[in-house]
């Protein structure tokens, strides 16, 4: 798995895409520390794109949860975008969609950030 930050906006809003599955170890490890390097530099906004995302389990949730927690707490927001059926079927079962804003696409993500701005 990889992860991949960028950000966009004249740093206003941070992207991570995420590729492959998230099953904890080392995945998991890649994207915490992602969303601690957006928060050490005062991100408010963050996009988690899990398009590229066949799976995921227990531990990753509780990351996607953690940086919603940790962003939250700093007054910033995350948006996910590009989740697969399986993992939005998790996501209502679990009734994380009432959590989190999942948007369709990336630029969905952001449209959405810029409008609040």
């Amino acid at each position: 798995m990889a992860v991949k930050s960028t950000t966009v906006q004249s740093g206003k809003i941070g992207v991570i895409e995420v590729k492959g599955s998230l099953v904890g170890g080392e995945e998991t490890d890649e994207l915490r520390n992602a969303v601690a390097d957006y928060v050490e530099q005062g991100t408010k906004k963050l996009v988690i794109d899990l398009s590229k995302v066949t799976y995921l389990n227990s531990t990753a949730i509780g990351v996607l949860v953690s940086a919603h927690t940790t962003f939250s707490k700093n007054k910033g927001h995350v948006k996910l975008c590009g989740i697969n059926k399986n993992i939005n079927n998790i996501f209502v079962i679990t009734k994380l969609t009432l959590v989190f804003d999942v948007m369709e696409s990336r630029e969905d993500a952001i449209k959405a950030f810029e409008a609040t701005e």
